[in-house]
C-alpha cells in the first residue's frame, strides 16, 4: 500500500476541518502567519549555508 499519496478527497477534509476550526475570518491570519514563518526559515537557512561556504573556502 502506499500510504503517502494524498488525494483530492483528504485535502478537501484537511480544508472542511480547517474552516469549522478557526471560522473564515482567522484563514487568512493562519496564512499569512505561516508565510512569514516559511520566509524566515529560508533566509536563516540561506544565512547557514553562506556562513559554511565562507568557512570552507577559508
Amino acid at each position: 500500500m502506499i500510504l503517502g499519496v494524498v488525494g483530492p478527497w483528504q485535502i478537501i477534509l484537511v480544508l472542511g476541518i480547517v474552516v469549522l476550526l478557526f471560522g473564515g475570518k482567522k484563514i487568512p491570519e493562519l496564512m499569512k502567519g505561516l508565510g512569514k514563518g516559511i520566509k524566515e526559515f529560508k533566509d536563516a537557512s540561506k544565512e547557514d549555508g553562506s556562513k559554511e561556504k565562507d568557512e570552507i573556502k577559508e
